[in-house]
Parts: structure tokens; C-alpha cells; sequence
């Protein structure tokens, strides 16, 4: 297969002046191959590099609550430094949340704002464990996005909570995790983005 031909130069002075016929140093090679070609991201408005995101390979932000008494509730992620301490979802559409409880029974499980030790975008304070309003299709009004009063979860198992749309692009987010079980649970939670 030819690879490269030549053609008219779509500038060329003498195409320009009207001659259809070849022309010394009027000709071009055009590539005659199929490339393939990788998006990898944009430059934005601000001429900033932004690369495109990819789901997490692998479950992150690992927390383990010991001890949690019936009727308490922990917030997850909630590890020692920062960012380790809340999820950002910025250009991530839908969320798995897994959670391994030490026992049996029923747990509310409430998408939150994070601590307003950190801001919001360029905001703060915020109303840190608040329910995250969201409104989405279907709805009348704002909803927390995510907002099940008694799950029942399995012991020593990760339950596996798959969250579609509702907290898309959410920065700031946690999970407040309430122990509705009948009696002191441990609760191990983690968490993994997708696009």
C-alpha cells in the first residue's frame, strides 16, 4: 500500500495563478494511513493542562470505627491527614461505598458535607455533616442524595452500596455511617470513584 502521494499545495503561487497542471515545488505528501489517535485530556480556559479522569482501579480511604455504640454514628472517611479525611468527586459521575460491619443489623447510611476544617472549592466554613441536598430528575425539591434510614448489613463481609449520579463532581463528601444494630459494632468502610 502507498503510504504517501503527492498533491497541489493549496497555497501553491502557481496554483494561485490559475495553472491546474503539475508545478515545480508546488506539490505536497499527504499522508495515505490511518493513525490512531489518544485523548488523554484538554487545556482549559485558563490554559491549564486537565487530564481526563479514570475510575479507581482499586477500593481507597480505608477507615476502621472500633466500638461504635448503638445509636452512634461515625463519619467516613476519616483518616489521620488530609485529603485522607473526605472524598472528592470532581469529574467522577457514580460512587461504590462498602462497608464491613463487626455485627449484624441494621445502619443508616447519609451522604454529609465533610468537616469545615476545609473549604468547599474556595468556601469556608461550610456546615460540616450536613445532608448533601441534591435535586435531581424526578424530584419536586432538594433531597439529601443519599439518605437510607436501615440497611440491613452482613458481619464480617464488605455490603456493597452502589451510588449512581447523585454525587457527581461533590467535593467536600462523607459518609455519616449510624449504628442501628442493638448493640456496639465495628465499622470498617471504604470507597471506590467511578466515571
Amino acid at each position: 500500500m502507498v503510504y504517501n502521494r503527492e498533491g497541489y499545495a493549496p497555497w501553491s503561487l502557481t496554483r494561485k495563478a490559475g495553472v491546474q497542471s503539475a508545478t515545480v515545488d508546488g506539490t505536497i505528501e499527504v499522508p495515505q494511513y490511518i493513525q490512531p489517535t489518544l485523548d488523554t485530556g484538554f487545556v482549559d480556559e485558563k490554559g491549564d493542562w486537565k487530564g481526563i479522569k479514570s475510575s479507581d482501579e482499586q477500593f481507597r480511604g480505608f477507615t476502621k470505627d472500633e466500638m461504635v455504640a448503638n445509636g452512634a454514628a461515625v463519619l467516613v472517611p476519616s483518616g489521620p491527614t488530609d485529603p485522607d479525611n473526605w472524598i472528592d468527586m470532581t469529574g467522577f459521575k457514580d460512587i461504590i461505598i462498602a462497608i464491613k460491619p463487626s455485627r449484624d443489623g441494621n445502619y443508616a447510611i447519609q451522604s454529609v458535607m465533610g468537616s469545615d476544617a476545609y473549604s468547599f472549592a474556595n468556601l469556608n466554613p461550610i456546615v460540616a455533616a450536613s445532608g448533601i441536598e441534591v435535586l435531581y430528575a424526578g424530584n419536586n425539591g432538594f433531597n439529601v442524595g443519599v439518605d437510607d434510614s436501615a440497611e440491613a448489613l452482613v458481619s464480617a463481609a464488605w455490603n456493597l452500596f452502589y451510588v449512581k449520579d447523585r454525587l457527581l463532581n461533590q467535593k467536600l463528601l462523607q459518609f455519616k455511617i449510624t449504628n442501628n444494630s442493638g448493640g456496639d459494632a465495628n465499622i470498617e468502610t471504604a470507597y471506590m470513584r467511578l466515571v
